[in-house]
């Protein structure tokens, strides 16, 4: 089969690459970069490109048979709106036009965040998350993504939804959620008093593939893994360096100290840093969900966490990350 992939330099389209060449297929890429690092030596046939203009993505979708798309703008915190909705929304507006153009499967990632929020006791499945309180860019236009998808999917489109979890693994170039782990070994005092839900970006570029070959089009599936607190997994992230872990909560007076320090730093910046009062009130909370009805309906499975991190550093260490 022939498949388009978009986000093929980030974490999970680099591996949702690496997957298809693997078993045979044919990968076609749309980059704003064709000759980045993370393509080099993959057997790939490159569309110069961004999602955000349409004419470059119908000539990518043109005689593909899947599309998974997996680019998008991450930014957890108050700033950025426009420019989320002009690549998450928009842009998945042109993919998903295409792809029904094309006559091609969809497979849209969007985030456990578009979902809301799901407790450590209690998992949330795709039907029943709590509401999330806060109002963020990134939120925001994941939610309104996936309701462009459903919107073609009414005319007639073939596409399905997969909501990932926080992943780790392999071929992190940028880094992404590979950061924290940069971060936690470097030296964690404080740990959030949330939790998420954490697995492995190889487990759910299969996932993603899976859900191409046997979901059921308009279906959301969560792609998560284990579910834990986030000092319960800052320490296991630690323990790769040989480091304790984190000893203190991120209680109310570290927030009340630390989230306007973060904020009035930010506006004495053109871009507003990782750092900020909305990414520690989203470390409050738990996002913690179950990922079943894709265990059932498209044999999704997740290693352990352990395993995960524990490739994760190894790749970081082999890549010169770790000397930073």
């Amino acid at each position: 089969m022939k498949y388009l992939v978009t986000g093929a330099t980030g974490l999970l389209g680099n591996n949702v690459v690496r997957q298809l060449l693997d078993a045979g297929h044919e990968v076609r890429v749309l980059a704003r970069d064709p000759a980045a690092k993370p393509l080099a030596g993959l057997a790939v046939e490159s569309v110069a490109g961004d999602i955000r203009d349409a004419g470059p993505v119908r000539n990518a979708c043109e005689g593909v048979e899947v599309v998974v798309h997996a680019a998008g703008h991450v930014h957890i915190g108050w700033k950025g709106l426009d420019l989320a909705r002009r690549i998450n929304v928009e842009g998945t507006r042109n993919i998903a036009s295409a792809s029904r153009a094309a006559g091609a499967r969809l497979v849209h990632v969007s985030s456990v965040n578009a979902l809301g929020l799901g407790a450590l006791a209690n998992p949330a499945s795709e039907d029943d998350a709590l509401p999330q309180p806060l109002s963020i860019p990134y939120v925001l236009t994941k939610r309104e993504a996936e309701q462009v998808v459903q919107e073609e999917v009414a005319r007639g489109s073939w596409g399905v939804i997969v909501n990932p979890g926080t992943m780790f693994g392999p071929w992190d170039w940028k880094p992404s959620s590979g950061q924290m782990l940069l971060e936690v070994t470097k030296f964690a005092l404080f740990a959030p008093l949330g939790a998420g839900c954490f697995c492995d970006v190889r487990d759910v570029a299969a996932g993603a593939i899976a859900a191409a070959a046997r979901g059921q089009p308009g279906r959301r599936y969560i792609l998560g893994g284990q579910n834990l607190s986030f000092r319960d997994c800052w320490t296991r992230i630690a323990a790769l360096a040989g480091k304790p872990g984190p000893r203190l909560p991120m209680g109310a007076i570290f927030r009340a100290i630390a989230s306007p320090i973060a904020d009035l730093m930010n506006c004495f910046s053109q871009t507003e840093g990782s750092a900020n009062s909305a990414a520690l009130a989203m470390s409050r909370q738990e996002h913690c969900f179950s990922s079943a009805r894709a265990e059932r309906e498209l044999g999704y499975a997740c290693r352990p966490i352990e395993e995960s991190l524990a490739d994760a550093w190894a790749w970081f260490g082999e890549q010169g990350y770790r000397r930073k």
